[in-house]
This record gives C-alpha cells, structure tokens and sequence, in this order.
C-alpha cells in the first residue's frame, strides 16, 4: 500500500476541537475524513468524524466486511470527533460510517470529508490520498499572485464536463478529467475564453441536479475519473494559461439517506427548526449558518478547493437563498430574525468570514456571487459593511437583456431603455454579465430559439445581441453551446449538438464570437476600467426610434478606444452619422456585414476620417452604411 503519513500529525488533538468548535480550523481536513497513516510500523487508515449526538460510531467497510461490530470508534471529548485507527486499509477501499443514534436506530453515513467516493448509484465513501499530488504550474501560481480580477479580462466559458462532449460508445460515454482537459483546452484557446467554470463536480448522486445536490463536498465527482485526474486537469489548463472557476453550493444539500441530512440522527449540518432548515420549493436541508463548525465545514472546504487543488475562484450558487429568511417560502413557514426582519444575519457573518479568509490567503482568487436580487454592497469589502465578494452575477442585466432580445424589432423602440438601466447601476458593484445554463433550460429556449424572426434574422439578432454585451461594461460569462447557436436546449442527458457546425450559419455565430473574444481579450479598453465611468460613455443612449446604440470603451492611456455601432433593427441605414469625441481616424476593426459572419460580404473602407459637422451632440462625426442588424466596431 502507499507509504503512510505518522499519525501523530492526524490524530485530532484538543487544540483541533477547540479551534473546530470555535469555527476557525481551517484546514480542518486535514483531521476529519480517512488518512493512510503509519502508526508505529503498522500502516493502515486513521478515521475521524463528527457526530456530537451519536450514541456510538462505527467504521463499516470492504475491509471488514461491512461489520459494525468490528471497528467501534472512541469518541473524544467535548464537541463529540469519534476516532478510530484501522490498519492494512488499503487506498480506494470503500467505507461509510455506521452511527448508533441517541434513539437507538442505527443509520450508515458517507463521510462527509472523504477526498473520494463510490461511482453512482453506490453511495460509499473511498479512501484516497492527494498528497501525493504533482503540480506542475508554479508559474501560474506566481503569476495568480499578482492577478487583478479589476484589470484584467475575464471572459467565462461555463461547462458541463458530463455534456460537452461524449464518447459514442460506453454506458455513459463521459470524458475524463484528463480528456476532458487536452480537449477544453484546444477549444477555449482556439476560441479566445480566457476562464473555464465547471459546473457541478463536487460528488452529486443525481445526474438531473447538475451537480447543486452534493453529498460529497470534498470529493471531486467519481463520473469523471480520481481526485489525481482531476487535479491533472487543473494543471493542464494552468500550464495553457487558462483560469479554472468551480460551482459550490454551500446554500443547501439533499436529504438522501447516506448524505449530511440528520447526520448523526439529528440535526447536525442543518437548522433544526424546518422553517429554517428546509427549502419547500427544492426539497432540501438548508446549513445551519448559527453553528461555529458548519460554518468551519464551509470554510475549509472552500479553501480546500482553492489551495489544494489550485481552483482560481469560486462561483457561489444561490447567495440570495442564504441571504433571505424567506427565500421561496410563504407566510408561516419562515422565522425571522431576532429584529423581526427577513435577513438571515449568520448567512450575512458567515459570506464575511468566509471572503476575508479565502482572498486574504489566497491573493488572486476570485469569489463570485450568484445573487439574483438588490441587496446593497455584496462586492464591497466587509470592513465596509459588505459581503466581501470580488465580482456579483449581474441577474438584472441578463433579465432586461434576455426581455429586449425575444422583442419583435418593430417593437423594441418602446423597450429601448431596456439595454440602457444596466449602466445607471453599472458600478454599484463589480459585475459579471451572464448569459448562464438556467437561460437555456426548462422551457426557456436555447439562445438562438429566444431570437425572433427566422433564418438570417434570428443569427443577425444573436449577432447583434452577443456585440453589444462584450461591449458593455462588465466580466463576460457565456454558456457552452451558446457560442455556436445550439438550437436545443441543454439537457445534461446528451452531449452540445456539435453536428451544428457543419452548417453555414452556426460557423459563422462561431467565428463572430471568437473574434469578439478575441477583441475583448487584447484591447485593455475593453477591461481595465471596467469598474470607472471613465471606461465607459455613450454617444447615443437615446436612439429608441431607430433601435440604435452607439457607446465608447476608453482605455486608461487614451490609446486605441474602441467605438460601437450596434443596430437592433432589420432597416439599412444608408444615411447613418455617428458623433464622435475627436477630428481622428477611426479604424474599422469589426464589421458584421462581413461574408465570414453571414453578412452580405460589401466592400467598405477600413478608415473613416472625422469631419466638422455637428451630430449626437458632439461636434466630429463621419458617415457609415449601417447594415441591417449590423455592428460597427472602429478603434481610434
């Protein structure tokens, strides 16, 4: 078996019980779960679990047959850590933990900090070791350090590892990690993204969740390949230069049996009181954000990912859940807080601790909130009264944007201000712009189905829409599939429709929105004052009647600004003036009109020269055919 670690260096002490009950052990792991040791000569597993109402735990496993009887853990005093040695465990053997409960009954548990877990439908616990862990991307590490989510490009390619592409044959056909990595790598490069976030790779016994109904937090999903492949992964994107953002889910967890519910037959991870603890509409447990060692749970596993396995940054799910009381509920089944309102003050402390502890050890990583409502500061820090995050989902943005784009054109002048509100609270916080899974599920339509029209109107429109938003002020998240118009929704049962690129016009959203991610990532106009109004100006905001929007991005030296033209109807405009600030030249850098895009291939100059003549209230302007649905670009 492999060389084990003395186990001294595991066995909790009482220094570990009382930084855990006080909620700051925060590698807490490296205590609770199993660890191949040695203990004197003797190599084997040393099990540790915290169960503070059981009546007795056992380890059950391969090893011993499954026999509760055989290996009775003791339990250390005062917070209930049950604790036994087991020699001659071996590496991958699977095991749970049987706990006698204070009625008597007793109920088998995964371990809730096992590294590593039985491939679904078994729910058993595997005993791994990642120390063992070889990383090759110091240079990114080093280079993390000095990274400035608030300067730099951030364009977010957000994949399912399960459904992005399958192997024809096999029962379910997923990639590895490591295919997974070689194959993601070839595409996000060729396609200019400059981050990868993975959706639900924390263990997960249902497929259907996505991976938002996790019973395994430390252990990255078994479908997939080991937490040695996963790492591999991780690595191989870092020595290509690409970021790595992980979903996590610390807003609730599933009932099934073998999970965190009624841990120890009681209410153990959740809130007792099940107006607190359960969530009607998803028909989950809700964690206890009042008790120091949940919150210790939560913690250190977020720092786990981050510093054992190199993530760059979280992306939280469901933040407003844990903010409000009554997210999702009606009158009776919430309870307020101790001033009578709706806000859920221990999920408020528990976002601060957790964000001044994540980013003050980790400089570079990024946290980032999914919060879908108004709640004040989520991005300020929380010395200023705020919840610490770096960067905030703009949910109002894509819901206005989303509304704008479905709108028959004839119809989108009495919306116009739809695509304006975003900037009126653009820097209220740091924003990513999302065009996410949830936009493209249930129902919803796939992104090039929101479209109205059909054939070259529904393209020209997803064109138009997709220029705008990497114009806007704001991080950049799209949605895999997305970028080459799948025409279904996404199903997590399937692979993307890949078989769509062999048609014209799916190539040709392709290569439009390559070419703006590739604009985005090597014009710093596009990025570096993304949080200053100084980064951003409109030249018309107004033009509702024609459905017209014309804006500037500034770079901070005042070198190669980038201008936008974007018209939202499918009127030429032959006659089309834009205002502009100076008598330069404006170099057209991207032009949707071009035949590679599916437009209509026109020979047109690339430099147009300001003159005097007065027009959007600016004193130069100069003229440009303004193609139907057509998006201008010029650098100046």
């Amino acid at each position: 078996m492999e060389e084990g670690k003395r186990i001294e260096s595991y066995e909790v002490g009482e220094l570990d019980q009382y930084l855990f009950g006080q909620g700051n052990h925060y590698e807490i792991y490296r205590k609770l779960g199993a660890h191949i040791v040695d203990d004197g000569g003797r190599k084997g597993v040393y099990f540790a679990v915290w169960a503070p109402h059981a009546k007795s735990v056992s380890v059950i496993g391969e090893f011993n047959g499954w026999d509760r009887t055989a290996n009775v853990m003791e339990r250390q005093e005062p917070i209930g850590i049950y604790t036994c040695f087991v020699p001659g465990v071996q590496k991958y053997a699977m095991y749970k933990y049987c706990i006698e409960t204070c009625r008597g009954e007793y109920i088998n548990k995964a371990d809730p900090f096992a590294m590593h877990a039985e491939l679904r439908p078994g729910t058993a616990s595997k005993v791994v070791d990642i120390s063992d862990i070889k990383w090759s991307d110091a240079e990114w590490m080093e280079r993390r350090k000095q990274w400035k989510h608030t300067e730099q490009p951030m364009s977010i390619y957000e994949v399912h590892i399960g459904s992005w592409k399958r192997h024809p044959n096999g029962e379910d056909g997923f990639y590895s990690y490591r295919e997974f990595g070689r194959e993601i790598v070839k595409y996000v490069k060729d396609m200019g993204y400059t981050h990868v976030e993975i959706m639900g790779v924390a263990e997960h016994p249902f497929d259907g969740s996505w991976g938002y109904q996790v019973t395994g937090y430390f252990a990255p999903t078994s479908r997939y390949g080991t937490p040695q492949d996963f790492a591999w992964m991780i690595n191989y994107l870092h020595r290509n230069r690409i970021g790595v953002i992980l979903d996590w889910v610390p807003a609730h967890f599933p009932r099934d049996a073998h999970g965190l519910a009624d841990f120890d037959g009681t209410p153990t991870f959740e809130y007792a009181d099940p107006r607190k603890g359960e969530h009607p509409d998803w028909g989950t447990k809700i964690f206890d954000f009042g008790k120091n060692e949940v919150r210790n749970f939560l913690i250190s596993n977020a720092l786990y990912w981050i510093e054992n396995f190199h993530v760059d940054g979280l992306r939280v799910d469901a933040v407003a859940s844990m903010l409000y009381l009554d997210y999702g509920k009606k009158d009776g089944e919430w309870v307020a807080n101790e001033y009578g309102g709706n806000k859920n003050l221990e999920a408020v402390e528990f976002f601060k601790h957790l964000n001044s502890v994540v980013l003050g050890r980790n400089p570079g990583a990024v946290m980032i909130a999914e919060e879908s409502t108004a709640w004040p500061q989520v991005t300020d820090a929380a010395e200023n009264g705020g919840l610490g995050f770096s960067l905030k989902w703009n949910m109002g943005w894509m819901h206005d944007f989303t509304e704008y784009m479905k709108l028959d054109p004839y119809f989108r002048k009495g919306a116009h201000n739809l695509m304006t509100f975003a900037m009126s609270y653009a820097y209220s916080e740091r924003y990513v712009l999302v065009l996410s899974h949830d936009e493209v599920v249930h129902l919803k339509c796939s992104m090039i189905n929101k479209m109205p029209g059909l054939g070259f109107d529904k393209y020209a429109n997803l064109k138009v829409g997709y220029a705008f938003m990497m114009g806007h002020a704001g991080k950049k998240l799209l949605f895999m599939g997305q970028d080459f118009a799948q025409l279904r929704e996404w199903s997590e049962a399937r692979e993307l429709d890949w078989f769509l690129l062999a048609e014209e016009e799916h190539q040709q959203i392709q290569n439009w929105v390559r070419d703006l991610l590739h604009l985005y990532k090597r014009n710093r106009a596009m990025y570096e004052q993304d949080n200053s109004w100084e980064g951003f100006e409109w030249v018309n905001a107004d033009d509702g009647t024609r459905s017209i929007y014309s804006f500037i991005r500034h770079s901070r030296n005042g070198k190669k600004n980038l201008l936008f033209v974007c018209n939202f109807t499918p009127m030429e405009r032959a006659d089309y003036r834009v205002g502009v600030p100076r008598r330069k030249q404006y170099k057209l850098v991207l032009n949707s009109d071009d035949a590679k895009y599916g437009g209509r291939g026109e020979e047109r100059p690339l430099v147009y020269k300001a003159v005097k003549s007065e027009c959007d209230g600016r004193p130069y302007s100069f003229g440009y055919k303004l193609p139907p649905y057509g998006v201008a670009i010029f650098e100046f």
